[in-house]
């Protein structure tokens, strides 16, 4: 591949990228991966922003980890501006794959905090992965002030996103164990008990945790015994 003289893009291969079956567009993000060339990277990351299907979505996903990063990093940073919720989603995803941490500035607030569950489970992942060894403990801070938002699979994301800092996160997990709210105070606690055992289940972990605000550690013992 020589990414200073790219080729044009075949236009057979863009034409199936939109084809209504989601097989057809599948084995044409496929045939572009497989042999990459950075005339595509538009049209891969123009279809991210809308394609319908997961496993597609995926590929085209992997098909952009094949290209040069210097190439498609540029690109999938200026959808992070994009009124759509999924073209947001998916290029923090790519970015998360690529793992280029020239993205991690491209890492804001905003998209940390997104009011869409999915763009923010996808800024808190891609987070994680980009930032520099310095910056952890401010990023858990911003993370660990959702503690308590949206579903199961929101808190969860939440959880691991946290997990994944390391030993970092233990002082925002204390000091949100000691929050009023009481949803806030099982969230803390269940991702503090992921931190110290990655094994055990979430469920099991936000029970433990509510239980133990409830009657008090020293009750628990008690009862424990």
């Amino acid at each position: 591949m020589n990414s200073a003289q790219p080729h044009s893009p075949d236009a057979r291969l863009l034409d199936a990228l939109a084809a209504g079956n989601s097989s057809t567009r599948l084995k044409a993000a496929l045939a572009i991966g497989t042999d990459p060339e950075p005339g595509f990277v538009d049209a891969l990351v123009a279809r991210c922003a809308i394609e319908p299907d997961f496993f597609v979505r995926d590929m085209l996903t992997w098909a952009l980890t094949r290209l040069p990063s210097e190439i498609t990093v540029p690109k999938l940073r200026a959808e992070l501006d994009s009124g759509s919720t999924q073209a947001r989603s998916q290029a923090l995803h790519t970015l998360s794959k690529i793992g280029d941490s020239d993205a991690w500035p491209a890492i804001t607030s905003s998209l940390l905090h997104d009011a869409d569950d999915e763009v923010a489970r996808s800024a808190w992942r891609a987070a994680v992965v980009l930032v520099p060894d310095g910056e952890k403990e401010a990023l858990a801070t911003k993370l660990a002030a959702q503690f308590g938002r949206g579903d199961r699979e929101v808190r969860l994301s939440l959880s691991r996103a946290l997990v994944a800092l390391g030993d970092v996160v233990e002082p925002v997990l204390r000091a949100a164990m000691t929050r009023h709210d009481p949803a806030v105070r099982a969230h803390a606690g269940a991702t503090e008990r992921l931190l110290r055992d990655p094994d055990a289940g979430f469920d099991l972990a936000v029970d433990e945790a509510r239980r133990v605000f409830a009657l008090g550690p020293d009750r628990e013992e008690t009862q424990a015994c």
